[in-house]
């Protein structure tokens, strides 16, 4: 028997989804996932998108949101995919029925993004993050300070020492 190679890596997200994610210039959809309750999720070249279908409707866009701005992506082995935002907006959690490529692409895009990161000790058991990133659609580096569990900006030293990581990591790679 011999098998026809189509060239395709991966199979295509369904006409229906795609068809109500807006593609941008050089936007392209790597990989898909379905969930509980008529959820797909995916993963373009720049953004991830959820498209939601209720029995009986058409798909709609839920979420649109492009790769810097995820904090933390992570699968667990019950199926769950667990996004969380750099922004503080609530997390996305998706229990995945089919997860596909997805979970590895996910980690992938979020890396890609990242061009420098320092984990900051504030003292007593609390970090931050302070990190260069990279806009995946317009290739610009943007900076982003992402406190740990229970750290406030207002805490005692935390702003200024917040401040002089993201002048360090800033200046390492040419912001100021």
């Amino acid at each position: 028997m011999r098998l026809h190679w189509t060239g395709l890596r991966r199979p295509q997200v369904p006409d229906d989804v795609a068809a109500v994610i807006p593609l941008a210039a050089g936007e392209k959809l790597l990989a898909w996932a379905t969930g509980e309750q008529g959820l797909t999720v995916v993963a373009g070249r720049h953004r991830l998108y959820v498209v939601t279908a209720a029995p009986g409707s058409d798909p709609t866009l839920v979420l649109d949101r492009p790769w810097h701005l995820v904090d933390a992506g992570t699968w667990s082995e019950e199926g769950v995919l667990r996004v969380v935002w750099v922004d503080g907006r609530p997390p996305l959690r998706v229990v995945l029925t089919e997860p596909g490529m997805l979970p590895e692409t996910l980690r992938e895009r979020v890396q890609a993004s990242v061009v420098l990161a320092e984990t900051l000790d504030l003292g007593g058991r609390r970090t931050a993050k302070v990190v260069v990133r990279r806009d995946l659609a317009t290739r610009r580096l943007l900076s982003q300070a992402v406190l740990g569990t229970g750290v406030r900006s207002s805490d005692p030293g935390v702003d200024e020492q917040v401040r002089a990581g993201l002048a360090r990591v800033r200046e390492q790679v040419g912001l100021d």
